[in-house]
């Protein structure tokens, strides 16, 4: 249960004291010092480590020890454009909800939803209410909470080409941030159509809601995927959002970067000392990355006929994933800092059209059986061209031209219909030099380390083990770590995570302008062979398989396969 919050607005800048849960243990202050005595040595050292000395506190799992957010956001103003558009209703508002409920959100926090529509608050507000009752993550809702989320709620109807509009959106910033105490800092999150980014950005920049202030008033702009539609287009989009917002005020944001999984993946290489000296060609054999879904299009068929799944998600989610497995350890956990390794990836990363045919596979699901239901071909999909040539289906071997992964393929797919939902990173290593137990009956298969995203997500590691008697039969064994049950807590939801990273000004997992050119770059020649080439024979594979057969072709050639999930 939430604790209660207040409902009384603030009338001052001021910020609000934190709520602090009453069962949370806050380190008692020092008695105050007489003036000129100096400090003791471990007072030095432990202000040094930015600590002081406290009293044990009792932990009941050690595993979740220091699980305590650092600092709750800057009073602020969310300005939600798009807000009655269906990723709002399904993503955006109920992480803000659930950040709400958690308290990891500051008493002076206002979201004001934008949107075409003419809507009262309070029928706004009743529309959220469903939207929350159908897709919050937590179920049922805190009535206590939601009545004092809803009270920081209010619409404002704006015509995104209207600059007259944005003139109105100004004075109404101004008056919720004398009213409401939220000090000028303004989050603006872009949850529209991708065709609007560029003129809602130039309007913003007109309406001079860009400037910060010296005196405290920071300003930035959430930008959701897809970020252009092809290498050119993304370049132009950068032009004309750095027109208006310098880079450091820009969150390109992709969801994947925000599971817990995948922010894991650092801290698993880089804070453990037994995994990095093995991340690399002299020990890995090669690696896996499988991005599957079982889902068709769910009635989205304009929307994919004109991005596929080579712009929906290989282009981002895929070569992401690729980027921090492959990246070289950063100088800094700071956000260009990591995000100079990712660049570093993909600009390692080459293909030419002519390379294509040989290196990467498309298909188009057909009709078939998916979890014991009958579903439609993807011609068969609401919206959708019966001869269409657009793509549901993706695999490639990329290769990694640098000291670390040289000569290592990388194999990566994705795919609508397939048999069940999985995104899965598998390292698979070198068999061992000399198979000393070859003669012993049968030998275990190579170690692999396998790093499950969704769902279950967790850590699986393999390796050889003696079977238990008086003979010598060695078989492979599994070592399986979940988050559920490691740490017996719910993670939290990607866009809970990265609307909070924006809120702090921690750009660490949002993708950068060059990081998205790059990453074009390796997907445009793709794009460009396909349509300079034959229409493709779809469909080319039942839904509810694991793809056409071209993509079993592909890695078998090389004397490997599919991992099977």
């Amino acid at each position: 249960m939430a604790t209660t919050r207040a409902t009384t607005k603030v009338k001052t800048k001021e910020p609000a004291p934190v709520e602090v849960s009453p069962d949370e243990n806050i380190p008692a202050r020092p008695d105050p010092r007489p003036k000129g005595e100096p400090p003791t040595i471990k007072e030095l050292r432990l202000a040094r480590e930015g600590k002081r000395a406290s009293r044990a506190k009792p932990v009941t799992n050690v595993l979740r020890e220091g699980l305590r957010l650092e600092r709750v956001p800057d009073p602020s103003i969310l300005v939600l454009f798009g807000a009655t558009g269906d990723l709002a209703h399904r993503k955006v508002i109920p992480a803000l909800y659930q950040l709400w409920r958690t308290n990891l959100l500051p008493h002076e926090f206002v979201l004001l939803a934008v949107g075409r529509r003419p809507y009262a608050d309070e029928a706004f507000r009743a529309e959220i209410r469903t939207s929350l009752e159908q897709f919050s993550r937590v179920k049922p809702l805190d009535e206590d909470a939601w009545r004092s989320f809803a009270e920081r709620i209010t619409y404002e109807r704006l015509d995104f080409d209207d600059p007259k509009g944005f003139d109105t959106l100004t004075a109404r910033l101004e008056k919720i941030d004398e009213e409401d105490g939220t000090r000028g800092d303004h989050l603006y999150y872009l949850a529209t159509q991708p065709s609007q980014f560029a003129g809602i950005v130039a309007q913003l920049g007109r309406a001079g809601l860009d400037h910060e202030h010296h005196d405290g008033g920071w300003r930035r702009v959430v930008i959701e995927k897809p970020f252009g539609h092809d290498l050119e287009s993304a370049k132009r989009l950068n032009r004309e959002v750095g027109k208006v917002f310098r880079e450091s005020q820009v969150y390109r944001i992709d969801h994947y970067l925000g599971k817990e999984t995948v922010r894991n993946l650092l801290v698993f290489r880089f804070g453990n000392g037994i995994f990095e000296p093995l991340w690399n060609r002299r020990y890995v054999d090669h690696v896996q990355i499988t991005v599957a879904e079982s889902i068709g299009i769910e009635n989205r068929g304009a929307f994919y006929e004109q991005t596929g799944a080579s712009r929906d998600v290989l282009q981002n989610h895929l070569l992401q994933l690729v980027s921090l497995v492959a990246m070289e350890p950063p100088a800094t956990f700071e956000a260009n800092a990591l995000r100079d390794e990712k660049v570093k990836v993909l600009r390692a990363i080459e293909i030419t059209p002519e390379d294509v045919p040989h290196n990467v596979v498309r298909g188009q699901y057909g009709p078939g059986w998916v979890a014991a239901t009958q579903v439609p071909g993807y011609r068969e999909e609401p919206d959708v061209d019966t001869g269409s040539e657009t793509e549901t289906f993706v695999a490639a071997r990329l290769m990694i031209d640098d000291w670390r992964w040289s000569g290592v393929p990388f194999y990566v797919r994705t795919g609508k219909r397939l048999p069940k939902r999985s995104t899965e990173i598998a390292i698979q290593y070198r068999e061992v030099p000399h198979r000393l137990f070859k003669d012993e009956g049968v030998e275990p298969d190579p170690n692999l380390l396998a790093i499950r995203i969704q769902p279950d997500e967790g850590i699986m590691l393999r390796f050889g083990a003696k079977v238990p008697g008086l003979g010598l039969d060695v078989r492979s064994v599994t070592m399986d770590f979940t988050y559920g049950s490691a740490f017996n807590v719910d993670s939290p939801d990607a866009y809970e995570t990265l609307i909070l990273d924006a809120l702090q000004g921690d750009a660490s997992l949002f993708t950068r302008a060059d990081e998205v050119e790059e990453a074009w770059s390796i997907v445009d020649p793709i794009i460009e062979s396909w349509t300079s080439g034959q229409a493709p024979d779809f469909p080319n594979y039942d839904a509810g398989t694991w793809g056409p057969p071209e993509a079993d072709a592909l890695i078998e050639r090389d004397g490997r396969r599919w991992r099977r999930i």
